[in-house]
């Protein structure tokens, strides 16, 4: 009986650790530095500041070309970050996911009007530093 109960307590542990989807971002302080900089040039809609903190090419949903340099990006801005969700509104209260199978990564998620996370920005951290990388729609 006694095995039964640890076998049990153990098991929802691990199904408990298992259901955590996310490595919390306030153990680097780089990432929270990079994430204030850039959620806040999306407030402001300062094209330019998004542009430097991008790594090119910027990897979009399928069918979608990829944003290849800093010109394309500002020129294609709001089909990045106004498209099915609206990335100023969602930045605000959205919080880093950082990849636990790979600590160079982190998404944000952010949803539609329905209220669905629809829209994955992905980051990376590479030499100069954390860069967004992708976007990707999971409806398409």
């Amino acid at each position: 009986m006694k095995r039964a109960i640890v076998l049990c307590l153990s098991l929802a542990i691990l199904a408990t650790a298992a259901r955590v989807p996310f490595v919390s971002a306030q153990n680097d302080p780089s990432l929270e530095a990079f994430w204030t900089k850039f959620k806040t040039a999306v407030f402001k809609s300062d094209k330019t500041s998004v542009a430097a903190m991008s790594q090119f090419p910027i990897e979009m949903p399928y069918g979608v070309p990829a944003v290849k340099a800093s010109a394309q990006l500002i020129k294609r801005y709001r089909q990045v970050f106004n498209g099915e969700a609206k990335a100023a509104e969602c930045f605000g209260a959205a919080r880093p996911v950082i990849d636990p199978d790979n600590r160079k990564r982190f998404t944000v998620g952010c949803k539609n009007a329905a209220g669905d996370e629809v829209i994955v920005y992905s980051f990376v951290r590479t030499r100069a530093g954390w860069r967004f990388k992708s976007l990707d729609n999971i409806n398409e």
